[in-house]
């Protein structure tokens, strides 16, 4: 009898399979909370990308990163990596506000979230990133 020479080796969990497990693991308001913000995102942007970075954390991209979901003990923080470089009518920042290129929305248990101006930031977010970064003057060579 021949040892088998196929092995079932089982893929690793997809990215979005990651957030899910990672919500369901909170089992409380962050997790909620969490789950609401990533189906607004998706809506906003049905072509989004997930991804899971930095031991765990949801990251959101088009064109580059949009946003991270990070889960503290008191908040949820969305880091928007241009939030600088946005416009935010709707005052949807309240955190990282002082940083050149970040901004942040920390959500705090039961905070309500303007979905049409969080949809509206998300898409601007992903415009952003698709447009073209100015071109550099080559520099004379000396």
């Amino acid at each position: 009898m021949h040892p088998s020479t196929t092995t079932s080796q089982q893929e690793p969990p997809s990215p979005s399979q990651q957030i899910d497990a990672h919500i369901q693991h909170l089992n409380d308001w962050r997790g909620e909370t969490l789950a609401r913000v990533r189906a607004l995102i998706r809506q906003a942007l049905p072509d989004v990308t997930e991804a899971v970075k930095w031991r765990g954390v949801p990251v959101w991209e088009k064109a580059g990163i949009i946003c991270t979901g990070e889960t503290y003990k008191s908040a949820v923080k969305l880091t928007f990596s241009k939030g600088a470089s946005l416009n935010d009518p709707s005052r949807l920042f309240n955190a990282s506000l002082d940083g050149n290129t970040r901004r942040a929305i920390d959500l705090h248990e039961g905070a309500a979230l303007d979905k049409d101006a969080f949809k509206t930031l998300i898409q601007a977010a992903a415009a952003l990133n698709a447009a073209k970064p100015a071109k550099r003057p080559n520099r004379a060579a000396p």
